[in-house]
């Protein structure tokens, strides 16, 4: 598919109903504010964008959690991620599908409702997004185990040959004092009949 798995079409569709949606109710709350035409049309056209291309991204998930490796931990997330994002396709349907029934017969009050709705919707569009990065960056979503594990060995070996503390010092023991470790050998070497040179500091033998 274009070079793309399931989980990878899944991860570049996203982008665009977040980006999408998120604008369409900024461009709606200044409309609001501002009582302009032009930001309302905008805001409408962006919206109607959003929600197909959530649509599209919806099932790009759906299939891509049939294609990735995951455990029991991944799966509750994963059935959290889809639940968050049916409520967000439901509500910015909804406002859609309003929006084109009544956009030129309603009052202010009923732009207020669809305006707080919306500004809902955005807040469910954020949970679901922190899930999908919650699967990503915390479970691996999307990498296959036999990579996984190969990453984790490439980390271990790379942390052990650049910087990995030697496992005597790790584990608390002390380097040898090479000074002293000389300085005992040369007393011991020495017979009991020898001198030591002017100006040295007593000591046993």
């Amino acid at each position: 598919m274009l070079g793309y798995d399931w989980p990878r079409l899944h991860a570049m569709l996203t982008a665009l109903p977040v980006a999408l949606l998120t604008t369409a109710v900024l461009f709606e709350l200044a409309s609001f504010l501002l009582k302009k035409e032009s930001l309302r049309l905008m805001s409408r056209t962006l919206l109607l964008i959003g929600v197909v291309g959530a649509a599209a991204a919806l099932g790009a998930g759906l299939e891509a959690e049939d294609h990735i490796d995951h455990g029991p931990a991944m799966h509750a997330v994963i059935e959290e991620h889809q639940q968050l994002a049916y409520y967000t396709m439901g509500i910015f349907a909804v406002v859609a599908i309003w929006r084109l029934a009544r956009e030129r017969r309603m009052g202010r009050g009923e732009r207020g409702v669809v305006l707080a709705i919306s500004l809902a919707g955005l807040g469910v569009l954020a949970a679901t997004g922190h899930h999908g990065g919650e699967l990503v960056f915390e479970h691996a979503a999307g990498v296959p185990n036999d990579l996984l594990r190969a990453e984790l060995t490439n980390r271990a070996e790379s942390h052990h040959h650049h910087g990995g503390a030697d496992p005597g010092e790790a584990a608390g023991d002390p380097k040898p004092d090479a000074h002293a470790d000389s300085d005992t050998h040369a007393d011991s070497d020495a017979g009991p009949n020898h001198t030591h040179p002017p100006g040295t500091p007593p000591h046993k033998d």
